[in-house]
């Protein structure tokens, strides 16, 4: 029995969809066939803008604290791309590690390379913003 719309994709998409992606080698030409993790993640918000537009400012404003790895000044001062999640402790997990990790929905990513996993990282903190 489905229990919810997300149970519910997940089991349509195992069922029917992923053996035709499997068939067809559409994740050798497309995008990577999806796992559970892309299915269970909490959602997520991105921000895009020009650098010194208040990105990271933004983000510390609505955590009411720092974040690892976060700073702020006139120059561009962030030179990549950032997440910033929830986690035991403060810490920064570089891209290239998160991307492959199996309980992270950020698989998809490697398709990028390594030029572009290099400049991705991940920030985590506890905090009751980022868990719930």
């Amino acid at each position: 029995a489905v229990t919810s719309v997300i149970d519910g994709l997940k089991r349509l998409y195992i069922e029917k969809l992923k053996p035709l992606e499997v068939a067809y080698r559409f994740n050798d030409f497309a995008s990577p066939l999806l796992t559970n993790s892309d299915f269970d993640a909490k959602p997520m918000v991105m921000l895009l803008g020009q650098y010194s537009t208040g990105k990271t400012t933004f983000i510390k404003h609505l955590l009411k604290s720092n974040f690892p790895g976060a700073h702020i000044g006139p120059e561009p001062t962030t030179d990549r791309f950032v997440v910033v999640m929830s986690g035991s402790d403060e810490r920064t997990v570089p891209g290239n590690t998160i991307a492959v990790q199996a309980d992270m929905p950020f698989n998809g990513l490697t398709t990028f390379g390594g030029a572009f996993l290099s400049k991705f990282e991940c920030s985590q903190m506890p905090h009751p913003v980022s868990i719930n």
